[in-house]
């Protein structure tokens, strides 16, 4: 709020006039997403610190707050392409490690952890099913969506638990883009979309913790207007969200983050992701955007 003054008599000021900053005006754009219902969901194994086989998990209620999450995406009016679950792979519901498409060129994963390593064969065989004939796989570990982000300029790509380092300069290969690297430092936010999501062209949201001195300092240069997330909305997966322009996705929790963005003239979007998150992922993790 800014306001223009005079002095008066006994120089005290008389305001003039008072303006307010206008919310902006924000602009939906519709999406296309490839998720894969939990039906197999459970925790039998801990990849991350998220995990732990010994609590109780309810297969029906993440397949309920799955739902939940696709019919907010349709009722948006974005296209849900669905992947057929397969026995014996719990995370695959978590279909945005496992390929990074832009412009209809389609890089697949190869992952860090035994037990998730047949999910990537999986979902190059959608691709090729699906019309995709440039469909790549990557030499070097890497944990597709879950590492990589695309700004609609640049490739935001983690690294510091998962993905490889040197997969950063494949994906610029592959896709044709120009990566930037960051590292992350603490091992709840294990993949970069847990710590970090975009908003709109040149707008993100983040929590700095997660992040090396260097890669804030990258953030703060590429991104001087950040929405910067509380520990608290980030200790809820709140950054493990899908924004489409206007419309942002995120944990019921994530309430602090929801007020920030409405500020900025976004829609929060709830949903309740509880059970899956006790596998470490939210609406981000069961979301693969396909840019054609």
């Amino acid at each position: 709020m800014t306001s223009v003054s005079l002095l008066g008599p006994g120089d005290e000021p008389i305001v003039l006039g008072v303006t307010t900053p206008a919310r902006p005006v924000r602009v939906p754009t519709t999406r296309r997403y490839l998720m894969c219902p939990p039906e197999y969901f459970t925790v039998e194994y801990a990849i991350n610190p998220w995990m732990d086989p010994t609590k109780p998990i309810s297969t029906e209620l993440a397949v309920e707050q799955w739902t939940a999450l696709k019919d907010a995406y349709e009722r948006l009016g974005h296209r849900v392409d669905l992947i057929e679950p397969v026995p014996g792979l719990p995370d695959m519901v978590f279909a945005a490690n496992s390929g990074t498409v832009v412009d209809g060129q389609v890089l697949g994963s190869r992952f860090r952890a035994a037990q998730r390593v047949p999910e990537a064969d999986h979902f190059r065989r959608w691709f090729l099913a699906n019309g995709y004939r440039s469909v790549v796989m990557p030499e070097r570990t890497n944990e597709a969506e879950g590492d990589f982000t695309w700004t609609g300029r640049y490739l935001l790509a983690g690294t510091g638990f998962r993905t490889d380092p040197l997969a950063h300069s494949e994906a610029q290969e592959v896709l044709g883009v120009p990566v930037i690297s960051l590292q992350l430092v603490d091992p709840r936010y294990y993949h970069l979309d847990v710590a970090l999501f975009v908003l709109a062209d040149d707008l993100v949201a983040y929590y700095p913790e997660a992040f090396s001195p260097g890669s804030r300092k990258v953030l703060r240069r590429l991104f001087p207007d950040a929405v910067i997330a509380t520990a608290e909305d980030a200790a809820h997966l709140g950054l493990n969200a899908v924004s489409d322009g206007r419309n942002v996705i995120l944990p019921v929790e994530a309430t602090d983050l929801a007020d920030q963005i409405a500020r900025r003239g976004f829609e929060p979007v709830f949903v309740d992701i509880s059970e899956l998150r006790k596998s470490g992922g939210g609406p981000k993790c069961c979301t693969m955007e396909i840019r054609d």
